[in-house]
């Protein structure tokens, strides 16, 4: 076993802060050190989590096992009873290179309200793009979540320290860099100077000129503000594709979500930055089955697809979480939020198989990752074949299979 050996689960938030920890902890001279970075977004991703911690502690019985992460920061005792545990470390406490030092097998206390901004990375071992987190928590209280528990208000790194990261990446050979955050959009509202995504956008693509692509992680899309929209537009470096957080397409469903946006501002989101960028790709999350959703409330969201051209989608069969409101409202049968979840998969297959065929005889850069394939600048996926990561490639689109791009000719 690696002296250092790191699990994660759930956001692009946590990879980036499991490789900031494993560096903290290596720098504190832990070995024989497993950390659990765990995630509570569904009852299922907690219980991966206990199945893995036990699995973990089975092949590496001399390893000390540390759990941190949103599930750890929301219920801790439910990992401290665990005998394979050695200590649970909050979301507050892990950002303390202090924590890594100490041996004492307990708990700290969530101290969230003190935590600071996320630990800046310079990169993900074992992937070809970098992450920056830029922002952690959120001040929203959507019905169905139980991440601003585990993460606390939004907190946003400087712009200096950010656009410093983006630099040392960038002069590292870093071909594209990921902005990510837990509330990507409410970027800046918390500094003193009052900023928003938009101009730190156009901030890094100024300051780092070597960087070929810059990419953005999921988004509100109410809260796009002028500058985002416009360097879309604008600059194109500055990756074709978003992920949005939808939900659910229907008016009442997100209301009792506590949602933001409306449909139509979600459907017009979409059809304004596809004419500032034709060429735009759209991912989305939703969720099927949230407690009161009819039939007909099903069909609006399934239908979004098709409304906003949606190409990736993420798809969440609803789970209650203890504590959130969406909790305490009528329920839909699991077998009916099963099928709908079902129903939303295919639909989403159907739009990712219409886009894979438009694609065909299309010439699209690429950059190469370490499994063989790559992803265009829209996000999709393409099968490269031997090729050393991290390059920038053009190739010519000979078809697809189903779930990637196939190529003809390299150059």
């Amino acid at each position: 076993m690696a002296s250092i050996q790191v699990l994660t689960f759930g956001c692009r938030l946590n990879l980036v802060e499991s490789e900031a920890l494993r560096r903290a902890a290596l720098a504190a001279g832990r070995t024989d050190l497993i950390i659990v970075n765990s995630c509570a977004v569904t009852e299922e991703a907690v219980r991966q989590t206990r199945q893995a911690i036990r699995r973990a502690k089975r092949e590496n019985p001399q390893a000390s096992i540390i759990v941190t992460g949103c599930a750890a920061e929301i219920d801790p005792a439910l990992f401290t009873a665990m005998p394979e545990v050695f200590k649970v470390l909050g979301n507050g406490a892990k950002a303390d290179p202090a924590a890594w030092l100490e041996a004492r097998p307990d708990s700290d206390p969530p101290s969230l309200a003190l935590a600071p901004p996320p630990v800046l990375n310079e990169g993900i071992e074992d992937h070809t793009r970098a992450f920056l987190a830029v922002q952690t928590g959120c001040d929203h209280r959507c019905t169905f979540c139980i991440i601003p528990f585990g993460r606390g208000p939004s907190r946003s790194v400087p712009m200096a320290q950010i656009l410093d990261a983006a630099r040392r990446l960038a002069d590292k050979g870093f071909k594209e860099i990921v902005l990510t955050g837990v509330d990507l959009t409410s970027y800046g509202a918390d500094l003193p100077e009052r900023l928003k995504l938009g101009r730190l956008v156009k901030a890094i693509l100024r300051t780092a000129p070597g960087l070929a692509r810059l990419r953005l992680s999921s988004i509100d899309c109410i809260e796009a503000d002028a500058d985002l929209l416009s360097a879309f537009a604008e600059e194109p470096r500055l990756m074709p594709y978003l992920h949005l957080s939808l939900q659910a397409g229907d008016d009442r469903i997100l209301k009792r979500m506590k949602r933001r946006h409306s449909r139509a501002d979600a459907v017009r989101f979409c059809a304004n930055l596809r004419r500032l960028r034709p060429n735009i790709v759209f991912g989305a999350d939703l969720i099927a089955g949230f407690p009161t959703e009819t039939d007909p409330m099903f069909e609006q969201s399934r239908a979004l697809i098709e409304d906003c051209g949606l190409t990736h989608l993420h798809v969440f069969p609803f789970s209650a979480r203890p504590g959130t409101p969406a909790a305490r409202m009528p329920q839909v049968a699991a077998q009916t939020i099963k099928q709908r979840a079902a129903q939303l998969r295919e639909a989403g297959k159907a739009a990712l198989l219409a886009h894979l065929e438009a694609q065909r005889g299309r010439r699209l850069c690429v950059l190469s990752e370490r499994d063989g394939t790559g992803r265009s600048e829209d996000f999709t996926r393409v099968r490269l074949g031997p090729l050393s990561a991290s390059r920038l490639i053009d190739v010519e689109i000979a078809g697809h299979n189903g779930t990637m791009l196939e190529t003809t000719k390299q150059t």
